[in-house]
């Protein structure tokens, strides 16, 4: 029998993102002092940080090297970031391993070409409205919302609401 999407969402017990064109737009500033500068959604980050508190581990394997990417993520919970990744099925392999996962109980979302390999090998390959053709053309899902403006938020609330747990903490006061 062959599950939709929605199904699915009850297998996830874990979340892993890409960066640039993920949790950010596709728009980098540099500064006069050659720091990177990235624009993120609060809201994704909001969502993010409910998964963290309602024991979904996270994941962030990216390429960029920047550490203010990490000291982001880690503000919001996040204990896996993994920068500076040439092979992002190595740093997905080694989240798997730390939290004790199979590939098919994580989400994960990217949008270019060198997240390919790990979205072939998660259990639910998902990427925001403006990834790359192919990316989408091998992708279960595709979010309405592009990279950086709520695509995040939405497969993560979604996961939330499936599994009971969107919106609980707020309610109980924590």
């Amino acid at each position: 029998m062959v599950r939709n999407f929605r199904e699915r969402l009850h297998d996830i017990r874990a979340f892993a993102f890409d960066v640039d064109g993920v949790c950010t737009n596709n728009t980098v500033l540099i500064s006069e002092t050659g720091l990177l500068l990235r624009n993120s959604n609060t809201r994704d980050g909001y969502a993010i940080h409910a998964a963290v508190r309602n024991q979904f581990p996270v994941a962030i394997i990216t390429g960029g090297r920047t550490e203010s990417v990490a000291l982001r993520f880690k503000a919001l919970g996040v204990q896996d970031v993994f920068l500076a990744v040439a092979d992002k099925t190595v740093a997905f392999e080694e989240f798997l391993l730390i939290h004790d996962l199979k590939a098919e109980q994580v989400l994960y979302m990217g949008d270019d070409w060198p997240d390919y390999d790990v979205l072939k090998l998660c259990g639910l390959p998902t990427c925001p409205a403006d990834a790359a053709p192919e990316i989408q053309a091998i992708c279960d899902y595709v979010s309405p919302y592009r990279g950086g403006e709520g695509c995040v938020r939405d497969v993560i609330e979604q996961v939330l609401k499936v599994h009971g747990c969107w919106g609980k903490l707020e309610s109980a006061g924590q």
